[in-house]
């Protein structure tokens, strides 16, 4: 069974992200990649899978700068056998992405694709569904636990009102949550591999998609300052100020 693993390069989780000046996005310029925390917990499912012998390739996909490259070694430090790039400049809104991974889908006819729910960097959450409705394939989103029993894949996923478990039907889509996996730890050894690995580069013209953006950001912005809290000596001073000068009671 082939696996599609697509893995996104954001600005690191630990990186206080800041606005630029001009208030047009995100000040990325000197700030320290790495691959989406999700995208990397959908390459440990996926390496995991094929340390059981589920699994028979993984292949790990990037849309992107010329510098997702090295989100796509690292996938392959985990457990990817090989990588596809798209590369590009342009600015990639989700509808887009789904778009490109469709054409590699066609092209390289995986059972399974395993991804991250959403990406750190917009939060959007779409890229999974999306790609699910163009292929017209069974998907689930926010897992927890995936199993392969022969042609079909038992997910148990989040919900608002605790687990649900399903079965799909492959070939099929994975979003992967936190609580799914927590990925290895990637050693000297394999990131010295990892550079041996073939790593295909192809554009969005060779594969016949548009990705021209969709919508158009007008201004971000810094969520407002929260004021500080203040102590209270007893409940009936709480209780005072929450009627009189918060007045929400």
């Amino acid at each position: 069974m082939k696996v599609l693993v697509p893995v996104k390069r954001v600005v690191d989780y630990n990186v206080k992200v800041r606005v630029k000046s001009d208030q047009s996005g995100v000040d990325i310029a000197n700030v320290k990649m790495s691959m989406n925390p999700f995208d990397e917990i959908a390459v440990e499912e996926a390496t995991r899978l094929k340390e059981k012998g589920v699994a028979t390739e993984i292949v790990a996909v990037s849309c992107g700068v010329a510098q997702s490259q090295e989100t796509l070694r690292t996938a392959m430090a985990i457990g990817a056998d090989r990588g596809i790039l798209v590369q590009t400049d342009a600015e990639l809104q989700p509808l887009a992405v789904a778009k490109l991974l469709k054409a590699l889908v066609d092209k390289e006819q995986p059972q399974l694709v395993i991804l991250g729910k959403q990406a750190i960097d917009d939060d959007a959450n779409q890229t999974g569904q999306m790609l699910a409705a163009l292929l017209d394939w069974p998907q689930a989103t926010f897992a927890s636990k995936v199993e392969v029993e022969g042609d079909k894949v038992k997910v148990t996923r989040e919900v608002d009102g605790g687990l649900e478990t399903i079965a799909l039907s492959l070939p099929a889509i994975v979003t992967t949550d936190l609580r799914l996996n927590e990925p290895r730890y990637v050693t000297l050894p394999n990131i010295m591999k990892a550079k041996k690995k073939p790593l295909d580069t192809v554009s969005p013209e060779d594969l016949g998609v548009d990705v021209a953006p969709r919508l158009k950001t007008l201004k971000v912005v810094e969520p407002a300052a929260r004021k500080a809290g203040i102590m209270v000596p007893d409940v009936a001073t709480l209780v005072d100020k929450l009627k009189n000068e918060a007045k929400v009671v």
